[in-house]
Order: C-alpha cells, then sequence, then structure tokens
C-alpha cells in the first residue's frame, strides 16, 4: 500500500471522492450512535444482576462486624468490603476508606481540601499563590474539568509508552514549588491504555517536589483486564513511603465500571496519616456513607477472588469490541496517516490522525451519525496543540453497530488526511 504522502495528486484525488461517497452513505441512512464516553452497556450492567436480592429483610442487614447497615456508624466503610479491595490494591484495609459511588467525587473532594484545608505538609494551598497541576496529555477529561473548576493552572506533560516524560516531569516539579499536584491513571490510562512502568513509578515516589505535592492516582482500570497479556503495575504507595514520602499518593477506585455506573462504591487508599484526616472530614461532612449498598457489594463478591471472577464475565463482552475496533483501524495499516494503541485493558483506544485533522475527523463522523469524544477533550483546557488525538469509546454499542461506526470512522480519516494531503501538495 503507498501511503498517502507516496500518492500522485490524482490517486489522491480519487481517495478524496471515494471516502467522501461514503461518508455521505453513512448520512443517507440516518444512524444515530453515540460513542462519546467510555461507559458500561446493558449487557455489562446484567451481570450484577443478582446483586440487588442480596440485601432483605430475609438475607438480613447485619454487616460481618455486626453492625445495622441501616443506620449511622462505621464511617470509613464496610469492613469486609474495605478489606475484599484492600487485598486487591495491595495495601492494608486500615488504609482503605470505602465511600460514595463516585471516585471523581472523591477527587473533587480531595482537591477543594487541599486548597482550602491544606494536607498534612503544608497550610491551604490556596493561600500560596497560584497552584499549578501536572496533566500527563493524552489524558482524562474530567480530571481536566475538575482542576480547571478549582482555577488550577494547568501543566501539559507528554505521554510515553511507560508512562508520563519523567524527565520532563522531574525538571519542573523540581524547580517550581508552586507545582502542588498530578493526576495520573497508572494502569490501562485514559485514553491511550498505557500502564506506567515499574521505573516510572519509583520516579514518581522519590522525587524532589514540594513538601506538599500530591499525586491523585487514578487506578479506575486496575482490574479491566483485556487480553491473556495483562499488565502489572508496581504498588506506588510503599515505594512513595520507602523513598520519605508516604503522604504523597492519593490513591482512587470504584466498582463504577465493576457493577453499577450509577451506585457502585468508591475507594480512596493512602498513609496511615492521609486515611486518618479523611475521615475526620467525612464524619462532619456526611457521618456515614451508603452501608446497604456497600453490603450488597460485599455479599456479591464474596472475596478478592470473587472480584477477579466478575472481572472475566465483563472482559467477554469488552474483547471482541476492542478487536472490532483494531480490526477496522488495521485497514489503515500502511497508510501512514493514523497511529493507534493496542491496549491490554482499560476502556479506550487512542488514534492519532494526521496533524490538524482530528476536528475534521470527528465533524465528519457526526455528518455520517457517529457521535465521538470531541477533539482535544484529552488535553488541558480542550486544546490539542496538534489536532490530531480522538478517543475512541467501543464499550456502550452493540458490536455490530460498533463495526459499522468504525466503517465510517475509517472513511472520515481516509477523507481528511487526502483533503490535508492536497492541501500540502499544492
Amino acid at each position: 500500500m503507498k501511503t498517502f504522502a507516496q500518492m500522485t495528486a490524482e490517486e489522491l484525488r480519487r481517495e478524496r471522492d471515494e471516502a467522501r461517497a461514503a461518508v455521505d452513505a453513512f448520512a443517507s441512512r440516518g444512524l444515530k450512535l453515540n460513542m462519546t464516553r467510555g461507559v458500561p452497556s446493558t449487557a455489562q450492567l446484567d451481570l450484577s444482576g443478582a446483586m440487588q436480592g442480596l440485601v432483605t429483610d430475609k438475607t438480613g442487614y447485619l454487616s460481618e462486624n455486626g453492625t445495622d447497615c441501616r443506620t449511622y456508624g462505621l464511617p470509613d466503610g464496610l469492613p469486609e468490603l474495605r478489606a475484599i479491595f484492600a487485598e486487591l490494591l495491595e495495601v492494608p484495609a486500615s488504609q482503605v476508606v470505602a465511600w460514595g459511588n463516585s471516585s471523581l467525587n472523591l477527587m473533587f473532594d480531595m482537591l477543594s481540601q487541599c486548597i482550602t484545608q491544606g494536607t498534612t505538609q503544608g497550610g491551604p494551598w490556596g493561600k500560596q499563590g497560584e497552584v499549578k497541576f501536572l496533566c500527563p496529555s493524552p489524558g482524562y477529561d474530567r480530571h481536566f474539568s475538575v482542576t480547571e473548576y478549582f482555577g488550577v493552572t494547568m501543566i501539559p506533560v507528554a505521554m510515553t509508552p511507560t508512562g508520563p516524560d519523567m524527565d520532563e516531569v522531574e525538571r519542573l516539579v523540581s524547580g517550581d514549588h508552586s507545582i502542588k499536584g498530578m493526576w495520573c491513571v497508572p494502569k490501562y490510562s485514559n485514553p491511550q491504555g498505557v500502564t506506567y512502568s515499574d521505573e516510572t513509578v519509583r520516579r514518581l515516589a522519590r522525587m524532589p517536589a514540594a513538601d506538599d505535592f500530591r499525586i491523585f492516582w487514578d487506578n479506575a482500570y486496575f482490574l479491566h483486564d483485556l487480553a491473556d497479556q495483562t499488565d502489572a503495575l508496581l504498588n506506588i504507595l510503599p515505594e512513595a513511603a520507602a523513598a520519605g514520602h508516604p503522604d504523597r499518593v492519593f490513591q482512587f477506585a470504584a466498582t463504577a465500571k465493576i457493577t453499577y455506573a450509577g451506585a457502585g462504591v468508591a475507594f480512596f487508599a493512602s498513609s496511615e496519616a492521609n486515611v486518618a484526616a479523611l475521615k475526620k472530614r467525612l464524619t462532619m461532612q456526611s457521618i456515614c456513607p451508603d452501608k446497604v449498598n456497600q453490603l450488597r457489594h460485599a455479599r456479591f463478591f464474596g472475596s478478592a477472588a470473587g472480584v477477579l471472577e466478575h472481572m472475566q464475565g465483563h472482559r467477554a463482552i469488552l474483547a471482541p469490541k476492542f478487536q472490532a475496533v483494531l480490526d477496522a483501524l488495521d485497514t489503515l495499516d500502511g497508510s501512514g496517516i493514523v497511529e493507534f494503541t493496542r491496549p491490554h485493558g482499560g476502556y479506550f483506544v487512542s488514534v492519532d490522525v494526521p496533524d490538524g485533522c482530528a476536528k475534521r475527523v470527528v465533524a465528519l463522523c457526526a455528518e455520517g451519525g457517529v457521535a465521538l469524544t470531541g477533539a482535544g477533550a484529552t488535553y488541558p483546557y480542550g486544546k490539542d496543540p496538534r489536532d490530531r488525538n480522538i478517543r475512541i469509546a467501543p464499550t456502550f454499542p452493540p458490536v455490530d453497530e460498533l463495526k459499522l461506526a468504525m466503517e465510517l470512522f475509517v472513511a472520515c480519516v481516509r477523507l481528511a488526511a487526502a483533503e490535508k494531503q492536497l492541501t500540502m501538495d499544492n
């Protein structure tokens, strides 16, 4: 196959016209397919249906320690559920809090508290002048939205196949103590599916930074394997403690994409000091979490092994969808117009199209009836400096609809790339 750069003007015009006709044909079909967010499909949600009947008058409402889950108490969450996820996260149960249904809400609260109340190592960030955050990019748009909401200055840092560019991260944090934090999705990152290498984790744990610098370690996909070849992630908490920074890391996880997105359980894991500070705040903020929901989850899973077995059901549903995306993208292999990831887990496939073409591709897909995540969303302030990254979210549509969407996507990439190459050649 010739690359687009090798094609003659006549060949490029033919490619453009064929792709334009394909897009127009899709538009005439009246498709309405939504791939804007990485949300669980109905089939995935159905995997947890049995959970609903596990907490009733007949089965009882008592936790293993005898607490009636319908009333107040256990401000750090149900002990048996904390124990299950402590094992999965490889931390002591005393360093895990099980709280509401949203890890994003916990992250929002933790950032707010750092700005207004400070950390175990210092006073309120908001009283120290400008607050800055490092944002590995491409990254998670909701992280960026939360940071922007609080008026925190975001500094993009390039992602590499082993995680954030650590030379750049270390250079930035060592010379600027107004940099107070960093977002990380360390396993199967959003959107590229990168898992941080052991060396990256160790460098994050030991690097010189402000005493009150915090890593927001959003371990959202640590259980979401898709392939036989799974990635291993080094546990950052003991690494940070050994490096003399035990309070540096706030770790977050949730069952939102494991059980029910709107009725899951969120977890916070950190040092004993950070957990104690959070528990003190939570007793003032809400008294206790929804322990009835936590009891449902604990009974449904039964153990850490039960969680892992449950995740095999998710893999069986999702793996064919990711394969459908990769099969479609493989048709462009050798064209020189795309680069894309082949993640071993997570919820997304990241695609880079020619510079200056991402917005065009997303707009063309919308013409054909497929809504994608907006171009630029994977960068702070919604500004992709090269206008090339597109996040594909394969999880929600059925496989047959996904194949249609990807057929359209490929046509849109071909059209945008041919247009761009013709412009460059003239």
